[in-house]
């Protein structure tokens, strides 16, 4: 691949991987690589306002599963169009915090809705923008429940789900892992931050020498 990937980064709520993604972005910035960071729900107005809706709006705790995953995928689609493919198209790096993949386990395999279902709205709202590679942050439910009962701020609906929910997330996304080993990687993700960071950088630099070749390590 001569292009800048499109990385993506998955994983419950707790897991590290929105820290892992902005090291990502600053280690980018050191090299001198361009690229554009952002997240799902959210990343565009239309989708932060939705991100509101969907996560801290104060009539969202009876929305259905099928509501949540439209409006998950309203947000993808503007997300795509708006921001990804342009930015891709412009040669930078993409790292998104989230994507369908989330769909595929938090309203697929936790809500329990039809997989096949979701596979078309995923395609849907994405089209032909596939991530290059996507990081699963790996951790168990008591891990995930410290760090996030340590974060400084209110916990939004998502985060509000019962332990059992989390379970179900978790095994969704190794069964990810294991059915697309060449897209995902499966990262152990209760280790040290700095140590996770470095197997990410060197997973990216052994796989896309676009990358490599900007390291200044």
């Amino acid at each position: 691949m001569s292009r800048l990937p499109f990385i993506t980064f998955e994983g419950s709520e707790g897991s590290g991987k929105s820290t892992q993604a902005e090291r990502l972005a600053a280690r980018l910035q050191l090299c001198g690589v361009s690229y554009i960071l952002t997240r799902e729900p959210g990343g565009t107005p239309i989708g932060e306002t939705i991100r509101e809706l969907l996560q801290f709006a104060p009539h969202n705790a009876t929305m259905t599963p099928e509501t949540e995953l439209l409006l998950f995928e309203a947000s993808r689609s503007q997300l795509v169009r708006e921001i990804i493919k342009p930015a891709l198209g412009r040669g930078m790096c993409v790292i998104a915090d989230r994507f369908f993949d989330s769909t595929t386990v938090y309203q697929g395999a936790a809500r329990r809705l039809d997989r096949e279902m979701i596979d078309r709205f995923n395609e849907f709202a994405v089209g032909d923008c596939v991530p290059d590679i996507t990081f699963v942050l790996d951790v168990d439910g008591a891990t995930a429940e410290t760090r996030m009962q340590h974060e400084a701020r209110k916990a939004d609906r998502m985060e509000q789900q019962p332990t059992e929910f989390y379970e179900r997330v978790r095994e969704g996304y190794r069964e990810l892992a294991a059915h697309e080993p060449k897209r995902i990687v499966l990262i152990n993700g209760s280790r040290d931050p700095d140590e996770i960071e470095t197997e990410i950088w060197k997973t990216l630099c052994s796989r896309f020498s676009v990358l490599a070749k900007t390291s200044n390590n």
